[in-house]
């Protein structure tokens, strides 16, 4: 038996990726490791036990190779309307699929995140 745990993403900015997915998700930091080549942070919807991993490696330069940005993360939205308002605003909104209900967001980083509405 397994049970999904977490998902990391890898940030070249730790504290402008805090900022952006508590202000896009309300996502919280739960536990944080730092040493002198990276720090790696958790954080929570804190509804489900799944968290998200934000690891900051202190050396690297650059941003990272998101090659094709097929892989992301799916947030579900209790009101679907206010989110993507919400993220019009903020103007990260990078793509929208009508035929499907969903639509996508990007991260300081590049990566894409989807949001569905509650079925």
């Amino acid at each position: 038996m397994f049970r999904l745990d977490h998902a990391n993403i890898n940030v070249t900015d730790i504290d402008r990726s805090l900022k952006f997915y508590a202000e896009a998700f309300g996502l919280k930091e739960v536990r944080r490791i730092t040493s002198d080549e990276y720090t790696i942070v958790f954080l929570s919807d804190g509804a489900t036990g799944f968290k998200l991993e934000l690891t900051w490696l202190k050396s690297k330069q650059g941003a990272y190779d998101l090659g094709d940005n097929e892989s992301h993360l799916c947030f579900e939205a209790d009101d679907f309307d206010a989110a993507y308002e919400k993220h019009k605003e903020m103007g990260i909104v990078c793509f929208e699929n009508k035929a499907m209900g969903v639509y996508f967001v990007e991260d300081p980083d590049g990566y894409w995140q989807e949001v569905k509405p509650k079925r």
